[in-house]
């Protein structure tokens, strides 16, 4: 049966990374809590910040771990990057630090990519997204297009990555270098942005909705800016403490419940 907290609303918007898997390794227990839901009625839908992967690949995840989805269940922000980009600088040149999957989002959305060429340091657009293949030449090269353009957009700004072993830098760290030398401030298309859970609501359709995640300053802020309540999870990307001081001094949004993981906040044991 679920938890009190979670009969009371007909849909859910889950975050991924911290919430669902860390890294390759599920969170424990948290199939069981997506199965309950379901077999409960309650609808699913899931929104990242993890531009690493394209929505197809998502799936694959979530059914390797143990979790049923298609892909109109994923909502992901490289999906959004891309939409974003069709719509507001298509035609243009770009530079971007990301995943295979971030460049072709940009290239999808109508951008020449000129990772590689001369004329890199030139791009009208700089795109942002995590990835663990960076190096010092790309960060050069995305310092000097944003200064020359100003036009710098990220993925999202999350400092860290939750993996197994530890935090990871994430996206939000390699834009800090960029931002910091360039003295331009990045244009976030992810959470604390609201447009990743305005798409899941589109799909998801009307119903009282709870979005679930790991980090207060993401997830969190990005449901209180989509006018949604949230409950926070300490699976990922915040340890109990850390949460506790932010919420008892108010230096993020307030979830209306905060659970060890995903398991417990929706089954209560």
């Amino acid at each position: 049966m679920l938890s009190p907290l979670l009969q009371h609303y007909d849909q859910v918007i889950l975050d991924l990374d911290g919430c669902v898997w860390i890294g390759d390794e599920t969170v424990p227990g948290s199939p069981e809590a997506i199965a309950a839901l379901r077999e409960a009625g309650k609808r699913v839908a899931f929104a990242t910040n993890n531009s690493w992967h394209p929505g197809e690949d998502q799936v694959t995840r979530l059914w390797g771990h143990g979790i049923q989805a298609s892909l109109g269940d994923v909502v992901t922000v490289g999906g959004a990057m891309q939409h974003l980009l069709n719509e507001t600088r298509q035609g243009r040149s770009a530079f971007v630090i990301g995943a295979e999957s971030l460049h072709a989002n940009v290239a999808g959305a109508g951008l020449t990519v000129l990772n590689g060429t001369e004329q890199a340091e030139h791009a009208e657009v700089v795109v942002m997204g995590g990835t663990d293949q960076v190096t010092y030449d790309d960060l050069r090269v995305a310092t000097l297009a944003a200064r020359r353009s100003g036009d710098l957009l990220a993925t999202a700004r999350d400092p860290t990555l939750p993996m197994p072993g530890g935090h990871w830098p994430g996206t939000g760290a390699l834009l800090a270098a960029v931002e910091t030398a360039s003295g331009i401030t990045g244009e976030i298309v992810g959470k604390p942005e609201p447009q990743l859970f305005y798409t899941a609501l589109d799909r998801l359709g009307e119903g009282r909705t709870l979005a679930v995640g790991d980090r207060l300053d993401t997830d969190i802020a990005a449901a209180a800016a989509a006018g949604l309540d949230a409950a926070l999870v300490l699976s990922g990307g915040m340890t109990h403490d850390e949460a506790q001081t932010a919420i008892a001094t108010n230096r993020a949004p307030q979830p209306i419940a905060v659970a060890p993981d995903l398991r417990t906040l929706v089954l209560g044991a």
